[in-house]
């Protein structure tokens, strides 16, 4: 539910003294960050302050619809509305269940020459956003957008951590530049969400919220100035020219500036699903997360048998009892031998010219599968080509749902134009109403719509653990860089639960690159950890059966939540470590990973309820340096008045588990 209070903050002269002097200010309800606007020589701009601190300086506001005219002509229209609030909801799907937090918010009318168009500002504690609202007008039914050109005008010369990208065909997957941005190059394009570290212990990432019927938002440099840009068209639809094509009354998606004076505060932050529309999806109890295989991953290994690893029935109900003995509640039919589940005479996993997603290869019957998944409490998911699926989206969802499906991967998106965007809102709403849950891969950034469509688990939009089946990039270092970037978006498809930890180059067992049977970096620790401090709704086992059953720490996976009550950052350092609590009922789970350094870290209990709880603590071995998978375990009796100190080795995790007495 959302609580909106409508209350006007000003008189009427001093509401039409602010017309007068075309200036708006906005605070946020702690009054820590001030956004300002004003039109400058009739051209909207903009600022934020955090704590006095200019974040943003005279940044301008910039629309370039087709008549070649940009929305730069402009007055304002009326007196702005001012008005405060409370959104409080809950999230079926989430790092918190219940969300409660106070807003101010501002509506400016503007008259361009051409168009009206709304500037929406809302502020909260913990950052600010604004959107571009084009209401019903005279004359006009529609209109063709050329061009956002928003501009972020970064004050000072802060660090940037961001994804640098070579166009606006990808699959969000590369390796995290740190630097001042000064040194960024002009003509650069970033993806989103981009971190910056300010002085004084101010953080600010950008990125984007709702994004619904728009393109998908990136950042360029241009003469030293950080300004959006909008993911084209493709052919037919736009030759590269065109951005967004839209009905009037429409409106674009929030532009997002988390802040706040500890990393910890981005991390937590529930802005972008305050920004997102409510649950659209009316009946919910069918909707539960939870842990899956995903044997492409170790290559479909099987223990000798009379029958051979593939598409067929013996090879899934092997894994399925797997995960019937040890509460995961998901296997994901995915591939075997090189070859889809579904028919396909295309080359490797594209669609040919005889796909059909709703005939599986000859020697697999997916109801049988589905059927004796069921009986043994286990839910059965599938991997699928969007080109393959798209064309056949509604026969393919309600064969699907006969089968007893519970959901699917959907894979190469590798788009956030307008159309691929409202393909993948398409696909979430057809989905819902088969009861089937999503993980896009090869996809963009979350926006806060898990809110709107929970039967989103989660999505890809970054490098992860599936490379290591080819390459060596995804270090410990890189997966602190996920965590300070992309994981601010929201649920992050990660490819978990390697069990053959390989340490990293500089200790004695060298990581190596193997398709079948993939080794992982960092220590076993590290692994388990990733699981609490990742956001992630649909956790992957991906190793196979053998490499768990009998493991020390494979008991945390079996237990592990996907979605949380509570999160709270105890303690981060950029580039060097982070260790994150969440709670699910009364139980806490608290994960740290560090880079490829060794360290100390003391944790703070101080955030816990008060009481006595039991402590399960998961530590890098003694001789972690020479094995990387050995854990220590050890229970211990606390309270919130307590400092607990773990010991981390070079890429090394832990994992603290509390129940309370």
């Amino acid at each position: 539910m959302k609580i909106s209070i409508i209350t006007m903050v000003a008189s009427l002269f001093f509401c039409c003294s602010i017309v007068a002097q075309k200036k708006v200010e906005l605070s946020s309800p702690d009054g820590r960050i001030i956004f300002s606007f004003s039109l400058q020589k009739n051209k909207p701009q903009y600022s934020v302050a955090y704590n006095k601190q200019p974040l943003i300086q005279n940044a301008s506001l910039s629309l370039i619809f087709n008549d070649g005219k940009p929305f730069e002509n402009c007055s304002m229209k009326q007196v702005p509305e001012i008005s405060t609030g409370v959104d409080d909801y809950k999230l079926i799907v989430g790092k918190t269940s219940s969300v409660k937090q106070a807003y101010k918010k501002a509506v400016i009318f503007l008259q361009g020459v051409n168009y009206l168009v709304n500037i929406e500002v809302k502020a909260f504690n913990e950052g600010i956003a604004f959107r571009y609202v084009f209401p019903a007008q005279p004359g006009k039914h529609s209109f063709t957008l050329l061009e956002e050109e928003t501009q972020f005008n970064v004050a000072g010369d802060p660090t940037i951590k961001a994804l640098l990208l070579p166009n606006f065909l990808t699959s969000h997957e590369g390796l995290y530049t740190s630097s001042p941005l000064s040194k960024i190059q002009d003509d650069t394009l970033m993806d989103m969400p981009a971190l910056f570290q300010f002085p004084n212990n101010t953080f600010m990432a950008i990125t984007e919220a709702a994004l619904l019927d728009y393109a998908g938002m990136y950042l360029i440099k241009r003469k030293g100035v950080l300004i959006s840009q909008l993911s084209p068209l493709p052919t037919p639809l736009g030759n590269g020219d065109i951005k967004v094509k839209a009905t009037l009354p429409h409106q674009s998606p929030w532009r997002v500036m988390l802040i706040g004076n500890r990393i910890g505060t981005l991390i937590e932050s529930n802005i972008l699903t305050a920004l997102s529309p409510e649950c659209k999806i009316k009946e919910t109890s069918w909707i539960k997360t939870g842990t899956t295989t995903f044997p492409w991953w170790n290559g479909t290994i099987i223990p000798d048998t009379i029958f051979a690893a593939g598409n067929n029935f013996e090879t899934n109900k092997y894994y399925i009892d797997f995960c019937a003995d040890n509460n995961i509640a998901y296997h994901t039919v995915v591939e075997a031998n090189g070859h889809e589940w579904y028919t396909n005479d295309g080359d490797g996993y594209q669609p040919g010219n005889n796909v059909d997603v709703t005939k599986p290869v000859a020697w697999l019957d997916m109801k049988q599968v589905c059927d004796y998944a069921h009986s043994k409490g286990v839910g059965v998911r599938v991997w699928v080509h969007w080109k393959a699926l798209y064309p056949k989206l509604d026969t393919a969802f309600a064969v699907f749902e006969t089968w007893g499906l519970s959901g699917m991967m959907v894979d190469f998106m590798d788009r956030d134009d307008q159309e691929m965007v409202n393909i993948q809102t398409e696909i979430l709403e057809k989905a819902a109403a088969h009861h089937l849950h999503i993980q896009f891969h090869g996809a963009y950034k979350p926006t806060g719509l898990s809110r709107t469509y929970p039967n989103e688990f989660t999505r890809e939009g970054t490098l992860n653990y599936e490379c290591d089946k080819w390459n060596d990039l995804v270090t410990p270092d890189a997966d602190l860089n996920i965590v300070f970037t992309r994981m601010l978006a929201g649920s992050t498809d990660y490819h978990l639960g390697g069990f053959r930890a390989a340490g990293i180059p500089s200790l004695a067992k060298p990581f190596k690159v193997q398709y079948t049977r993939p080794l992982v970096m960092g220590t076993r620790c590290h692994m388990l950890a990733m699981y609490v401090v990742l956001e992630n709704y649909q956790g992957m086992m991906c190793d196979y059966p053998d490499a768990y059953i009998g493991q020390p720490g494979f008991e945390v996976l079996q237990h592990i939540p996907t979605t949380w009550d509570e999160t709270h950052v105890t303690d981060a350092k950029i580039d060097q470590y982070v260790s994150i609590a969440r709670r699910k009922g009364n139980d806490w789970y608290i994960g740290t990973i560090s880079n490829h350094e060794q360290r100390e870290v003391n944790i703070d209990l101080g955030f816990l309820p008060a009481g006595k709880y039991t402590a399960t603590i998961y530590s890098d071995g003694e001789d972690v340096q020479v094995n990387p998978n050995h854990l220590e375990k050890e229970i211990i009796e606390t309270t919130n008045s307590k400092t607990i100190s773990i010991k981390l080795s070079k890429g090394g995790g832990n994992v603290i588990i509390l129940h309370k007495n």
